[in-house]
């Protein structure tokens, strides 16, 4: 996400590292790329005008004039700029209650019914909620199968009565939820493909016949500026508590939400990261900013490795590495853990110092990881705790088992080797993460 905003404003950032001085020549020309990076991202017109405007005057104040490092001085004024455009402060969902109500609405092809499924995973594996859904749309075909094989998926309980009032529905659901002592109860709505009186009086006699504690929009971060007028369309009738945007993921732009907060004050609560059932976070403006920034994201990456990486393996693999006696089978075992938590690129895009180091646009095939594990499980027992013994006849073996080659099987033990080095080196105290 935000991958070619990221990449100009970190340009620019470059370039004012290179003023002894902040004039008002170059930071004219600093901001002429801010600007054309922020259009470019799809950032609404009058946001962009308002935004680089109060950076330059912040820029050209004496502040910064007097400082010793004036382009550090910049780089802050940016980043605090981008935080206060973002909302400043996340803001988490309401949940305060024994049972929490939330309805979820959005238009046709959101990504609405698919975000419950991630929304009903996330509240259970952060918050350790349990959580049912609703389902309330009766009209487009498959939609009450599609929330009840995600219902499934997911080991969740889903409330469904088939074609009948969404209105009623909702309120024998919600009595259902607070009677079992659901912490959440999720309700699914209809959708359309654009904003009508029909769906919004429908929506509003939801919120009206139920206590609802969030009403969030679920919005396409693909579709732009019209955003804008989704969110404003939905807010006029329903008071609005939040939206979640997915597929930000796939906008490598992401102006929506640097547009969305700073137009409508409807704060951004979740954001959909990929395309399976965890893929869901919490937004966070600072954590967000840091990243389009290229300065990582370190909390984001232990929170989901907390979510996913089994401890005690983990602990496990960490004093065989102190111990050097860090072999294939562990190796296999630690390349698992780390497929659970996405794409490695991704991944990387988050640890500090990723962008200054030249990772920031790392592309890693997936089929490379696949080659390994069958390098790997193509091999004896014996072979994965003694790689030493690994010879030629031994190679060839393990290479026709896994489909690959000899030379991909000795790549794979030189990585491996040079893991095994560089793990000691830090162990012995010679050398120092880059970060």
């Amino acid at each position: 996400m935000f991958e070619n905003l990221g990449e100009r404003l970190q340009n620019a950032i470059k370039n004012i590292n290179g003023y002894g001085k902040i004039t008002e020549d170059n930071i004219t020309d600093i901001m002429r790329e801010v600007r054309m990076a922020l259009l470019e991202a799809d950032v609404n017109y009058q946001v962009v005008k308002e935004f680089t405007n109060t950076v330059k005057a912040k820029a050209l104040g004496e502040e910064v004039r007097n400082s010793l490092s004036p382009s550090e001085m910049f780089v802050k004024i940016l980043k605090d700029e981008l935080i206060k455009l973002l909302g400043e402060e996340k803001v988490s969902l309401n949940l305060d209650k024994k049972t929490n109500v939330f309805m979820l609405v959005g238009l046709q092809g959101s990504g609405k019914t698919t975000t419950i499924g991630k929304l009903g995973n996330y509240l259970r594996k952060k918050y350790k909620k349990k959580s049912m859904f609703i389902a309330c749309d009766v009209y487009r075909p498959a939609a009450i199968d599609q929330l009840k094989q995600l219902g499934r998926e997911l080991d969740i309980f889903v409330y469904e009565e088939g074609k009948g009032t969404p209105v009623e529905i909702a309120s024998r659901g919600v009595a259902y939820g607070i009677e079992n002592h659901y912490d959440c109860v999720i309700i699914d709505t209809a959708g359309r493909l654009h904003i009508d009186d029909e769906l919004m009086d429908e929506l509003k006699a939801i919120s009206e016949a139920v206590e609802l504690d969030e009403t969030i929009l679920v919005i396409d971060s693909m579709m732009g500026q019209d955003a804008i007028n989704v969110i404003e369309g939905f807010n006029n009738k329903l008071s609005l508590t939040g939206t979640i945007l997915t597929k930000l993921d796939s906008d490598t732009r992401g102006g929506v939400a640097l547009s969305v907060r700073h137009l409508t004050n409807i704060p951004i609560k979740l954001v959909g990261v990929s395309e399976k059932l965890d893929g869901i976070e919490e937004f966070d403006p600072s954590r967000m900013v840091g990243r389009i920034l290229g300065e990582g994201d370190l909390l984001s990456l232990i929170e989901k490795a907390e979510g996913l990486i089994d401890e005690d393996k983990a602990r496990e693999a960490a004093k065989k590495l102190n111990k050097g006696d860090f072999n294939l089978e562990d190796f296999l075992e630690q390349l698992k853990q780390i497929k659970k938590m996405g794409p490695l690129e991704n991944l990387i895009k988050m640890i500090p110092g990723a962008s200054k180091m030249g990772l920031n646009n790392v592309s890693i095939d997936p089929k490379q990881m696949s080659h390994i594990e069958a390098i790997i499980l193509s091999m004896t027992p014996k072979e994965r705790c003694n790689p030493e013994i690994l010879k030629a006849s031994r190679k060839i073996r393990i290479a026709k088992g896994s489909g690959t080659t000899v030379q991909e099987v000795n790549k794979l033990i030189t990585q491996y080797e040079q893991m095994k080095k560089m793990m000691k080196m830090m162990k012995n105290g010679n050398m120092k993460l880059p970060f």
